[in-house]
């Protein structure tokens, strides 16, 4: 196995060893290249203690010290060198209580979570891989290095990590490593919100965002999102559905592109379903008000996850607006660009069209006109450049004061009703026409 290596990166390990020690490749740049993908960046460990590589690299950043790890700075790219190490007892679920320095390659790779993570790379010596990553990369399964529960332990953040990196390559999750995560799910409580994030972000942008099922199968989303176990179990007996709600969302995530926001609203855009089910005397389930829950949840959880507002709001919108019904013509479509956002417009057709793909057979004939109409309205109003909000109005505030109408509630009034006027009429967004209109003959 031959890995090409950047060139700095072999100026670092080739520095290392002229001055008596080891050094390697290790972890996640190792797996990526064996796979064929290009690594995000590149870990070197190291035989050396902290010190040593601080006296060999004239310049350095201490990373963190307390944890063996310099940073080594090579022209305008950083790499992160970190020394051998035996980590003690965990006592929070995420940082050992003390580190211990070692001088043993096999003894630091131990530590490491997963065997696909575990493997080490030098030109010298070629791929050390102790653990059998590559043997699991063959099998296309997640296992960790060594005792599952120790490692979990050692790292909540992991079980959830476990899901996501099956997610991103397209793997299963070895069983023994899968029963410590059912055991041990309760304790990513212990985990920060802003990790958990992280993880699911990727989880639901990779090529196989169901593995948020096994999420729900394992018991970890019950720490973090609760709302969507419930979804899973809650059924659909509705001629326009052949899934469960949770089900469903799972395929409307799959049927969405990989796009973080787009992925979180396909996410969200059922959540309030099991709150809002009704059942009528034929036996049929209804939603009725879902979309304006689900948004409302939506908003929720994703402040309680750390989200930024940008997203939350993108998203609160989408999931708001996923169900709407409009009727064919350009005048509706105006109206609801107008209502929904021209920030948000074109993906809520993406939205629309995931979401009637997850559904079953029943009128999808009907449900694929609707959808061309609209998207026709729509592109026919772009193309025009007609207008549909106050930014692309002929006339300002400012136009309206040079009038003579003084400042205050009554020129955003008459905005309104000019915006109105044009949503209307399009052909008449003209400044003299609705300065006339408007203005001049109502002084």
């Amino acid at each position: 196995m031959k890995i090409e290596l950047p060139e700095n990166v072999k100026k670092i390990i080739d520095e290392l060893n002229a001055n008596g020690a080891e050094a390697y490749a290790v972890g996640g740049c190792v797996r990526d290249s064996i796979l064929g993908r290009i690594p995000n960046d590149w870990d070197i460990t190291t035989s050396a203690k902290p010190e040593e590589v601080k006296r060999i690299f004239r310049r350095t950043v201490d990373t963190g010290l307390k944890h063996g790890t310099v940073t080594v700075l090579m022209g305008k790219e950083s790499f992160e060198v970190t020394t051998y190490r035996i980590d003690g007892e965990y006592e929070d679920g995420r940082h050992p209580k003390n580190v211990e320095f070692t001088s043993n390659l096999k003894e630091d790779l131990l530590r490491r979570d997963f065997t696909i993570n575990a493997m080490a790379y030098n030109e010298t010596e070629g791929l050390v891989d102790i653990f059998g990553g590559m043997d699991d990369i063959e099998k296309k399964v997640i296992r960790c290095v060594g005792n599952p529960e120790e490692r979990f332990t050692e790292d909540a953040l992991r079980l959830l990590r476990a899901i996501r990196f099956a997610a991103q390559l397209g793997y299963t999750i070895e069983d023994k490593t899968y029963e410590a995560i059912v055991k041990l799910a309760p304790s990513l409580k212990k985990i920060s919100a802003e990790r958990i994030q992280a993880e699911l972000n990727k989880t639901l942008v990779s090529d196989n965002p169901a593995m948020l099922k096994t999420a729900y199968e394992t018991g970890l989303t019950a720490q973090f999102i609760p709302e969507l176990d419930i979804c899973f179990k809650t059924e659909q007996n509705n001629p326009h559905h052949c899934y469960s709600v949770g089900d469903h969302i799972i395929k409307t995530i799959e049927n969405i592109e990989k796009d973080k926001t787009l992925r979180l609203a396909m996410l969200f855009h059922d959540m309030a379903k099991p709150l809002c089910k009704t059942t009528d005397e034929d036996g049929i389930d209804h939603f009725h008000g879902h979309p304006v829950k689900s948004a409302e949840m939506s908003g929720e959880i994703l402040r309680r996850l750390k989200y930024d507002n940008d997203t939350i709001d993108k998203v609160f919108k989408l999931v708001k607006y996923h169900d709407i019904r409009l009727e064919k013509g350009e005048k509706t479509m105006r109206r609801a660009m107008n209502n929904i956002g021209t920030d948000v417009f074109p993906d809520i057709f993406k939205v629309w069209k995931a979401d009637y793909e997850a559904q079953s057979d029943y009128q999808r004939a009907e449900k694929v006109k609707r959808f061309e109409d609209n998207l026709a309205d729509y592109e026919s109003i772009i193309a025009k450049n007609e207008c549909v909000c106050l930014k692309d109005l002929a006339v300002t505030g400012r136009d309206i004061i040079d009038l003579g109408i003084n400042p205050g509630p009554k020129i955003g009034d008459i905005l309104k009703e000019m915006l109105d006027e044009v949503i209307e009429n399009p052909e008449n967004n003209r400044k003299d026409y609705l300065l006339d209109k408007f203005v001049r003959e109502n002084r």
